[in-house]
Order: structure tokens, then C-alpha cells, then sequence
């Protein structure tokens, strides 16, 4: 196996970690407990890998850094959305 293969599946590991909140997220609509820093701070630190995965040329991290970015833009505006409505 060679390293573009390992950083392959090492970023599908930590990229599907995400989906789990994100979806239960949606289906409660309850964010109370998640706090605006987490989602937000992992978004920008993920879009600085992919930025370097970029700029280096380096397809297993830049590949393995879409998912979570995604994932927590998409966290940060239900925290956002639903946040007003959780009390």
C-alpha cells in the first residue's frame, strides 16, 4: 500500500466522522448543546489543510479535507438557524 493510498483512507476515516452530527442535527433541529466555537473553528482549520493540500499539490489531503468542511459550514448555520429557536 502506498502513501497516496493510506492518506486516502485515512481522510475517508476522519471525514465521515462528521456526518453523523450533522444528520442527527437536522432530524432534532436541537443544537443547544453544541457550541458555536466547535463547528466553526474545525471548518476554518479544515479549509486551511485543504488550502495547503492545495498549494502543495497533495490530492489525499485535499480530498480528505472537502467532507468535514462542508459538514461543519453546514453545522455552524444550523447552530445559526436553529440556535434562535432552541431555549
Amino acid at each position: 500500500m502506498n502513501a497516496t493510498t493510506i492518506g486516502l483512507i485515512a481522510g475517508t476515516l476522519t471525514s465521515v466522522a462528521a456526518i453523523p452530527q450533522v444528520i442527527k442535527t437536522y432530524k432534532t433541529r436541537h443544537v443547544r448543546d453544541i457550541s458555536i466555537l466547535q463547528p466553526l473553528l474545525l471548518a476554518f482549520g479544515v479549509a486551511l489543510w485543504m488550502m495547503y493540500g492545495i498549494l502543495i499539490n497533495d490530492l489525499p489531503l485535499i480530498v480528505a479535507n472537502i467532507t468535514p468542511l462542508i459538514c461543519n459550514v453546514v453545522l455552524t448555520g444550523m447552530k445559526l438557524h436553529y440556535g434562535r429557536e432552541d431555549h
